[in-house]
């Protein structure tokens, strides 16, 4: 397993995105952009891709303990703080525009059913013809 992919599984777990990883970053004094790390999370054979170093990743996992736990001075609530980050993630809701029924109106008249009527026998069209696939008839 490369650092790639354990930084990956890190940022699902948590719940984090790249905004909320740089300030992470930064609070052991480590500067970097969302797009180098968003080159981390692409596919391996993208043209963009980069793997995650060491110093990186321990750099991460330094600022992700603060995050977490805090400092001595000001300890913090672990759960509180992945609490929070479900509270940022917005719901997705899957309402449908409303809109009004109108029927649709034609110009042609809708012929009647009728159940009572059976369906009309099938038309024989070719006659029943008797192949003898080669065999000569003895007469």
């Amino acid at each position: 397993m490369t650092n790639n992919d354990i930084f990956k599984k890190l940022r699902v777990a948590l719940m984090l995105r790249d905004d909320q990883i740089v300030e992470i970053l930064e609070l052991v004094d480590f500067r970097i952009t969302k797009s180098e790390i968003g080159a981390f999370f692409r596919a391996e054979n993208h043209e963009n891709y980069v793997e995650c170093g060491d110093q990186i990743l321990r750099n991460f996992l330094n600022g992700l303990v603060i995050h977490l736990r805090g400092t001595k001075e000001n300890p913090k609530n672990p759960n509180d703080v992945l609490d929070k980050h479900r509270g940022e993630i917005p719901k997705k809701t899957f309402e449908k525009p409303k809109t009004e029924f109108k029927p649709k109106t034609t110009d042609f008249k809708k012929k009647p059913m009728s159940n009572n009527k059976k369906p009309a026998p099938k038309l024989q069209i070719i006659e029943k013809v008797k192949f003898n696939n080669g065999n000569k008839k003895k007469s």
